[in-house]
């Protein structure tokens, strides 16, 4: 819709005078993104911030432009109000509205409105050059983060079998009681109910040995691992990852300013004998009971290698045992942390992958001494995690809902991983399979020299997650496979799903040497 305009007057000294008043029409009506009023606010502002309407320049009565917009003049009057409170209009007793003078100062936005200058060019490069360099790592290693993801994400888990009808009778429960610790700041370190359970829960199924005091409670492992980063790395400082290993765990890393450099993995988990014997290695991040991806256990030999590496070198060791309750063969491993005396493993696990994605509670117990600044570090990080679902897990725990939970759990993952390697061992040409007693994923071999990558997609959606393994190697892949997930899957879709991909897989297989398992 065109706009009316006028032939400004001359004013004195050959100044154009303010307008006595411009003709607008604004494409206003029933529309979804706001009521009436605020689509003429908007309009209004739009062609001011655009110079369309320039600073001086008089407005319709909001009587006239009623008329005009076919609106209530009630309606005008309330945009108006808009305006003149944000400071775009100005309104005078015998003048009527005018666009408010400082705009000629105070909004250069649209091409030459300033004297005719144009506008800045923006800064070569685009938005990648006004970051710092952490901001560019960061965006680096989330973007590539960003690309591997799946939608049903490739670790997710069952969320059809969580009791979701006891969880939100807990929730319930005290939504009703109106209790004030809910709604208030929370203590950095979370709830001291949650705390005290997960300290327990922790004791009893996991051998770790620490105090209620000794839990923080945060959001996520990917948080815990940030904050131990932060707070233990100085810029450039040496940090060891396994090789291969969670990416999310280097990023973290690198995002801190670490150097980080991998230590190779083999059946027996990370290889302690190479480990620098020189002290300079600040922080080892190291997943024992289920080594993520292989699937392998840490030996106790190692366990115990490791534990004499850090208390001689001064550094810490960071353990991250993110799975480990799903174990189907035998009872849980103990935790590394269980077995230190020297205080120099924090252990760290999630909620999230146990009971929903959605819950953001993990916790990281860290040792006594560094209790004090970890909970500082966490309050001026982001504050504290919400105190509402960290008292219903707290209730969740102490009545006894998540052993009940985990057994039935338990038991479907169980079913999930029989049918995986059932299928595949049958489908996929005796492809060799990894260690599957622990976790939701585990790993198909393949030929050394195949491209991994490159295969994975090119596949069909199989109802399940599927990743390269090359993709969690730090430098060089030593060997290539598929990583297969069934956490968030059935065992109906998981042979269905096994089937559809055999006609990519086992062409791969046919007369090449069987690839080696760790």
């Amino acid at each position: 819709m065109q706009r009316m305009t006028r032939r400004e007057p001359q004013g004195r000294r050959g100044r154009p005078a303010a307008p006595k008043g411009v003709a607008l029409a604004l494409p206003v009506g029933k529309s979804p993104t706001g009521p009436l009023y605020t689509q003429v606010y908007r309009q209004v502002r739009e062609h001011i911030l655009s110079g369309a309407l320039r600073p001086g320049s008089r407005l319709p009565s909001a009587r006239t432009l009623a008329a005009d917009l076919r609106v209530s003049r009630n309606t005008v009057e309330a945009a108006f109000l808009q305006l003149v409170s944000e400071g775009f209009v100005e309104r005078r007793i015998g003048s009527g509205s005018v666009v408010a003078r400082a705009m000629a100062e105070g909004a250069p936005f649209a091409p030459g409105a300033r004297g005719g200058r144009a506008a800045a060019p923006a800064p070569a490069g685009g938005a990648a050059a006004a970051l710092s360099r952490r901001g560019r790592l960061m965006t680096d290693l989330g973007l590539a983060e960003i690309a591997a993801d799946q939608p049903a994400g490739l670790c997710a888990t069952d969320v059809a079998g969580f009791p979701a009808e006891t969880w939100n009778r807990l929730l319930f429960r005290h939504a009703r009681r109106g209790e004030a610790s809910v709604y208030r700041p929370a203590d950095p370190s979370g709830l001291p109910a949650l705390r005290e359970a997960l300290a327990e829960h922790l004791r009893l199924t996991r051998g770790v040995q620490c105090q209620a005091r000794q839990v923080l409670v945060v959001s996520s492992t990917q948080q815990a691992i940030d904050l131990a980063a932060r707070l233990l790395l100085d810029p450039g400082a040496t940090a060891l990852v396994e090789e291969p290993g969670y990416p999310g765990a280097r990023a973290a890393l690198l995002a801190a300013g670490a150097t980080v450099r991998g230590v190779p993995v083999d059946g027996e988990g990370l290889v302690a004998e190479r480990l620098p014997e020189r002290p300079g290695a600040r922080l080892l991040y190291i997943t024992p009971s289920h080594q993520f991806p292989l699937g392998v256990t840490l030996s106790l030999a190692r366990r115990l290698a490791l534990l004499h590496w850090a208390a001689r070198t001064g550094a810490w060791i960071l353990e991250d045992d993110y799975d480990s309750e799903f174990r189907y063969d035998g009872r849980p491993l103990a935790a590394l942390q269980g077995l230190d005396r020297e205080g120099r493993v924090l252990y760290l696990g999630t909620c999230n992958k146990v009971l929903f994605p959605g819950l953001r509670l993990a916790y990281l117990v860290v040792p006594a001494p560094l209790v004090d600044a970890f909970a500082a570090g966490r309050r001026i990080s982001d504050g504290f995690s919400p105190p509402l679902p960290q008292a219903v897990l707290a209730d969740f725990l102490a009545g006894g809902y998540f052993a009940s939970y985990l057994r039935q759990a338990r038991a479907h993952y169980a079913a999930c991983r029989d049918a995986l390697v059932r299928r595949v061992t049958r489908a996929w040409d005796g492809v060799p399979l990894g260690r599957s007693d622990t976790g939701l994923h585990l790993v198909a071999y393949l030929p050394r020299g195949s491209n991994d990558t490159r295969l994975v997609r090119g596949l069909p959606d199989a109802g399940f997650g599927v990743s390269p393994l090359s993709r969690y190697y730090y430098g060089e892949a030593r060997h290539r496979g598929l990583l297969l997930f069934y956490g968030a899957t059935t065992p109906e879709r998981i042979v269905r799903g096994v089937g559809l991909l055999a006609p990519q897989v086992t062409p791969l297989l046919k007369g090449a040497t069987r690839p080696v398992v760790p």
